[in-house]
């Protein structure tokens, strides 16, 4: 008899992954979060999703999202307009919620687990559609902050929750791993080169929904 495999989605809300990453202190090596699923199942597909301002010539988010382009993952970006507030901030409004939500609903025929790292609450409705169609799904996100990052009736809905304070020490990026440049990411495509790290605060403006 055989044993059916472990069939894998890796959905990535990156503003707000970015943001839990920052709150607990480390940024994310996403060739390290790439081999810690590739080592759960079959990783069918791993998206990454993120505004990109497309007013500005260079964008900080660039040389992360060109090599996770060239590194296994499929990236979803949606041009943006920044704007003012009254204090004088600049900030980028942005939302990938409905991307997102239909790559999950296209594939969730095809997949046995998935995995979204996000806290954002307004994910309990798909987190719930693709439960119906017997997709187990693991959330990651944090409680280990004040407040915590992720929406409590999001964390109730997952079959299981994964605060990513316990996956730091195998998702988080070595000190002495210096950034790679736009150019080192586009020609070590497929090749052992270190992605970029995420932006940190002050690097980008802030998004909103």
């Amino acid at each position: 008899m055989s044993v059916r495999p472990n069939n894998i989605a890796v959905f990535i809300d990156g503003a707000n992954l970015h943001a839990t990453a920052r709150t607990l202190g480390f940024d994310i090596d996403y060739k390290r979060l790439l081999k810690e699923f590739e080592g759960r199942g079959t990783l069918l597909r791993a998206f990454y999703y993120t505004p990109i301002s497309e007013d500005q010539e260079y964008s900080s988010l660039r040389p992360l999202t060109d090599w996770l382009s060239y590194n296994g993952y499929t990236v979803v970006t949606k041009a943006v307009k920044e704007f003012t507030d009254a204090s004088g901030r600049r900030k980028v409004k942005g939302n990938m919620d409905v991307e997102l939500a239909v790559d999950a609903m296209e594939l969730a025929g095809q997949i046995d687990q998935m995995v979204l790292f996000s806290g954002d609450g307004s994910f309990r409705s798909l987190v719930e559609a693709v439960q119906r169609r017997g997709v187990r799904v693991t959330v990651i996100s944090t409680i280990s902050s004040q407040p915590p990052m992720i929406a409590d009736e999001l964390r109730r809905q997952a079959d299981v929750f994964t605060d990513l304070a316990e996956l730091r020490t195998r998702l988080s990026r070595e000190p002495s791993e210096r950034p790679a440049s736009t150019r080192a990411a586009l020609s070590g495509a497929g090749s052992a080169s270190r992605a970029p790290r995420a932006p940190r605060a002050g690097d980008s403006d802030d998004i909103t929904d």
